[in-house]
């Protein structure tokens, strides 16, 4: 297979664990706290990549080790307790909406702090796609007031550190294999990460208690695809393509989220899918090529 076709399997493969990712937040939710699952799915998921990618971590240099350290930082630990924060107040379809601001971000990130270029046409798709996030926030407030929208700061910061993140690895780490950038990104989060679980009480609770179990399932499932496998295969489609194609992920990740939100009962109101499709009008103007 070659590499456009690759790239494009992985994206399809990304946005249906990634868009799935939402609902298993929500539901391990139910027993966890924020800081339980944020600080368990990073234990987990680094246990995973420990075990079949700790040897490739030899491969980085101490260059390496510094870009390694702000990618870990932003993608692997602060993300995960920042969805989880926002997702006791949110409907995970969304989240899954507001996440969709990424493809802007990483433009914006690129021009501002990479030198990348960009067009006319990307500019306004980037103004097009923040107010349809603003546009989205506001409907949510105005329609929806037993949830809270002011915790949408937490997605939209997730979505920076993306940006960021998207950024690091393809300008300063895309000689690394994707697993040891995947690795050594989460050996970078793991003890932070253990630390906060520590703290959080969760040993001293989880005996005897059936809701935090059961609720740990969901978890797994998250930490181990949506979380470990995720993350080689996105460190994957960066080196095969540009950050803004591997940023669309993004484009599908709604539909999936979505879909299982309303089978869950969650629902979105008409103002709500306005602003999620201007979002993702905008992404796709900053993404559209000129034949």
């Amino acid at each position: 297979m070659n590499d456009y076709n690759k790239k494009w399997l992985y994206l399809i493969l990304l946005s249906l664990v990634w868009g799935s990712s939402f609902i298993l937040i929500k539901k391990a939710l139910i027993g966890l706290t924020p800081v339980q699952l944020g600080g368990l799915r990073i234990v987990f998921a680094s246990l995973i990549l420990f075990l079949f990618g700790f040897r490739s971590i030899r491969t980085l240099s101490i260059k390496d080790w510094k870009w390694v350290t702000w990618a870990g930082l932003l993608s692997s630990f602060f993300p995960p307790f920042l969805f989880a924060l926002a997702q006791t107040q949110i409907d995970s379809g969304v989240t899954s909406i507001l996440n969709s601001v990424v493809p802007l971000l990483t433009t914006l990130v690129g021009v501002l702090l990479f030198g990348a270029l960009i067009t006319k046409r990307q500019v306004g798709g980037v103004f097009i796609g923040l107010a349809g996030t603003i546009a989205l926030v506001v409907a949510g407030m105005d329609f929806n007031p037993n949830q809270n929208y002011w915790y949408s700061i937490f997605i939209l910061l997730s979505a920076l550190a993306y940006a960021l993140n998207i950024n690091i690895i393809k300008k300063h780490l895309n000689h690394l294999s994707p697993l040891a950038v995947t690795t050594a990104s989460f050996s970078v989060a793991f003890l932070p990460a253990l630390a906060l679980v520590f703290y959080s009480g969760f040993f001293n609770e989880v005996q005897g208690n059936i809701t935090m179990q059961s609720s740990l399932w969901y978890l797994l499932i998250l930490a181990v695809v949506g979380t470990a496998i995720a993350n080689i295969f996105f460190n994957k489609l960066i080196q095969l393509s540009s950050p803004v194609f591997a940023a669309s992920v993004t484009y599908l990740i709604p539909l999936v989220a979505i879909f299982w939100g309303v089978l869950d009962g969650e629902s979105l109101n008409a103002y709500e899918l306005f602003g999620g499709v201007v979002i993702l009008l905008g992404v796709w103007m900053v993404n559209r090529r000129k034949r």
